[in-house]
């Protein structure tokens, strides 16, 4: 099926590749060295900034800005990239900029949906099936794992890693790494126990939630210091995939994790 492309859209001549089936409304603008999956629908006045790639069946809600340059002063006009793979779903007024020499890219898995007026900065690295709600405001090289849920109206400090399958609660700001599968809430920003609900959905097997419990029950609740906790758990040599998740994201956080709730159930 051919491309529709309203006669107002800015469509740059300087290597612009649409794929079959595509929209592109009203006063849309498609800058130079863009790339557009098939099928995906581009509304008015939505931006397509230089160097950016949407996979397929992408939808750009109105003034979605895609792909501009990054708010960083170092940035020189290097050559960054935005990558969205396929189904990514922008509403309206989100902003999503380029990367810079640190990453070279932002980039946004598939199946994400980031609902409106949010900000992704540059850098940042979404993994796939993540849904980030109203308002969220990510800094720079924040990475978001797989089946993360993100809250509305969360400001998110640069560089923060949050694990997979994590569940942010709407409006608390985010300054500290948030590790796997847990829920967090709270000013400052704590652990109230494992996200159990969004587990059981996704297909976890019981006996794989039972042994996430026992590893943060380890964590928070033993009263030994994360470190300590941390060791005592690789000492059991028959660790699951997911218990191996949580000790590698610690291992590897730069900014420490949060403390627990005093009310967290986990």
């Amino acid at each position: 099926m051919e491309s529709r492309i309203h006669p107002t859209a800015l469509i740059s001549p300087d290597n612009v590749k649409i794929g079959k089936n595509v929209t592109i409304g009203p006063y849309a603008i498609i800058e130079e060295n863009v790339t557009i999956g098939d099928g995906c629908i581009i509304k008015a006045h939505a931006l397509v900034g230089a160097r950016t790639t949407l996979g397929k069946n992408c939808r750009l809600f109105n003034g979605a800005v895609v792909g501009e340059i990054p708010q960083d002063l170092k940035y020189a006009d290097e050559e960054t990239e935005t990558i969205l793979g396929d189904n990514v779903i922008v509403r309206e007024y989100c902003t999503i900029h380029r990367g810079t020499t640190d990453r070279w890219k932002t980039s946004i898995g598939n199946n994400v949906l980031i609902m409106a007026y949010c900000h992704i900065g540059h850098d940042c690295d979404i993994g796939n099936n993540v849904i980030i709600a109203n308002s969220c405001n990510m800094g720079g090289h924040v990475e978001v794992g797989d089946f993360v849920i993100i809250g509305g109206a969360v400001p998110i400090h640069q560089f923060v890693k949050i694990g997979k399958h994590a569940f942010i609660a709407g409006g608390f700001r985010i300054t500290k790494d948030v590790p796997p599968y847990i829920r967090a809430s709270n000013t400052p920003l704590t652990y109230n126990g494992l996200n159990s609900v969004g587990l059981h959905r996704r297909g976890f097997p019981s006996e794989v939630i039972n042994q996430i419990k026992h590893v943060y029950t380890k964590i928070y609740r033993s009263h030994m210091n994360v470190s300590h906790a941390v060791k005592e758990i690789k000492e059991n040599n028959d660790l699951s995939p997911e218990v191996q998740d949580i000790l590698d994201f610690i291992d590897e956080s730069t900014r420490e994790i949060g403390r627990a709730s005093c009310r967290e159930r986990v």
